[in-house]
């Protein structure tokens, strides 16, 4: 029996290894691999190696430096290695283009030393910009997982903050995170008035509101974030309604900001919290409320010290449900946030569709699944157990 439940389950542990398992993998292995300036430069790194950066350059590094630039032009890796050195050393992807053409394009005979890079840019001569090369040397670095935290390495190899213009990443998790909570607290106010409804009227009737829960998941995602971009805009449903009961002046800014963010994902995200807590409350015997309310407690004070506690499983599953699929949101703040509303999963998008970053791409996307996976263990621990037992 043993044998054949593990044959009927090989399929799909299959199926999930190769198109789950391991592309996730090897896209979250380019957060530290190196390839693109191995691949372009090998005789300089070669020339490099034992070189510290309180040394002066050595004298053959320039000759090997133009061979491979030359080469990698060639060979079409020049790019991908300037691209990356960019990252390290602003502007000098143009920099290091420009200099492979006149290498190229130079007399037989020129002596390619520091002066011939000191003529081309004073960059491709300077110590800092060979440390850059040769941290990027590979095969693996910790360059893109510093930077999705906001860390750089000094020229002396030291781990330091990134200057103050550049710390990005920590303020976007922070807002990724408090953006998530805000829903998640949202939902859970309105989810469980709903699962608590639900549970009390007649079985026909919770049919029809399970319906209307549900709803939402009939309707395409896109879709239903687009609709409240109409709802919400100044000229909308909200405002004409708020201008016609005299409640305000002037149209309320509802969209592009971090209210229409909020809204539009509570909407969305507001049936993973009323099904999770519909179980739970379903299965809480209503004898344990008329006994306590026997024993002489007050409503509230039975409904805080007995009907809580049996619900707390279904409100921990929830809450973690929402919170986690909240941390991932990309196509809602998109749409109806604005610059300062956007979240981790925006960056991870941009870097690997707009500007083909896929190192920091991929670091950032470790940064929200190492965040999860540890938010997720505190919410286990915290359960006692209850929230795995939930999932």
């Amino acid at each position: 029996m043993a044998r054949r439940g593990l044959a009927l389950a090989t399929p799909l542990a299959g199926f999930l290894l190769v198109f789950f398992v391991v592309p996730i993998v090897g896209l979250l292995s380019l957060a530290i691999r190196e390839v693109e300036v191995p691949r372009a430069l090998p005789r300089t790194l070669q020339a490099l190696a034992g070189w510290h950066a309180e040394q002066p350059l050595p004298a053959p590094l320039f000759g090997a430096f133009a061979e491979d630039i030359v080469a990698a032009r060639a060979g079409s890796t020049l790019a991908d290695a300037a691209r990356r050195l960019n990252y390290e050393v602003n502007g000098v992807r143009s920099t290091l283009m420009r200099a492979a053409r006149e290498v190229a394009a130079a007399p037989a005979g020129t002596a390619f030393d520091a002066a011939f890079f000191q003529g081309v840019d004073p960059t491709l001569a300077s110590p800092a910009f060979f440390a850059a090369v040769q941290r990027a040397r590979g095969p693996v670095s910790a360059y893109y997982l510093l930077a999705s935290v906001d860390l750089v390495r000094n020229a002396q190899g030291g781990i330091e903050r990134a200057p103050e213009g550049s710390r990005i990443y920590g303020d976007v998790l922070l807002r990724t995170l408090a953006i998530s909570a805000t829903v998640t607290l949202l939902c859970l106010a309105m989810g469980f008035p709903v699962a608590l409804l639900l549970t009390q009227v007649r079985e026909r009737t919770a049919d029809w509101l399970m319906v209307l829960v549900l709803l939402p998941f009939w309707t395409s995602l896109l879709v239903r974030t687009a609709s409240w971009v109409v709802v919400l805009q100044k000229e909308g449903m909200v405002n004409s309604l708020l201008l016609k009961l005299g409640l305000i002046a002037e149209p309320l800014t509802l969209i592009y900001n971090r209210t229409g963010v909020l809204v539009a994902m509570t909407h969305v995200l507001l049936p993973f919290m009323i099904l999770p807590l519909y179980t739970v409350l379903k299965g809480i015997p209503p004898q344990y409320m008329h006994a306590a309310a026997s024993l002489g407690a007050p409503p509230a004070t039975a409904f805080v010290r007995v009907f809580l506690p049996l619900a707390a499983p279904g409100v921990a599953a929830g809450s973690l449900m929402v919170f986690i699929l909240a941390l991932g949101y990309y196509i809602t703040p998109a749409l109806v946030g604005g610059g300062s509303d956007q979240m981790l999963s925006y960056f991870v998008a941009t870097y690997t569709t707009d500007t083909g970053n896929w190192g920091l791409a991929a670091s950032l996307g470790l940064l929200m699944l190492a965040t999860t996976l540890v938010l997720y263990a505190a919410a286990h621990r915290l359960s006692g157990g209850r929230v795995m037992a939930m999932g």
